[in-house]
């Protein structure tokens, strides 16, 4: 299974993990997720990857949209990264069914 890398190529921090990856010569499936916005099952599959982290929500961008993102349950995790696409926390990468975010970049290769 190949593992899946959602990035926004926007963000230097997602930029960097992917090279690492490529540096080692992993081949993942790039998904932009702010083109291609995640659907209620993908987004349920993810927060169980990472075990319902609620770092998943980007904390600025939620209180700039009214959310406490530490205060979000996981139905209203996923309710808020689908009406907000760009509150999902970045780089994310999924192997199998274990998932990591990329903060720092290095953590990626945790997966690996």
């Amino acid at each position: 299974m190949t593992p899946v890398f959602y990035h926004n190529p926007r963000c230097g921090k997602s930029r960097a993990a992917l090279a690492l990856l490529q540096e080692r010569g992993v081949t993942v499936e790039v998904v932009e997720y702010l083109k291609t916005p995640l659907d209620r099952s993908t987004l349920d599959r993810l927060l169980t990857a990472l075990g319902n982290d609620p770092a998943v929500v980007r904390r600025k961008e939620a209180m700039e949209a009214g959310l406490n993102p530490a205060g979000l349950n996981r139905a209203e995790r996923i309710a808020a990264l689908l009406a907000h696409p760009l509150l999902l926390e970045r780089p994310i990468l999924v192997v199998g069914d274990k998932a990591v975010i990329g903060r720092p970049p290095e953590k990626v290769l945790e997966l690996l």
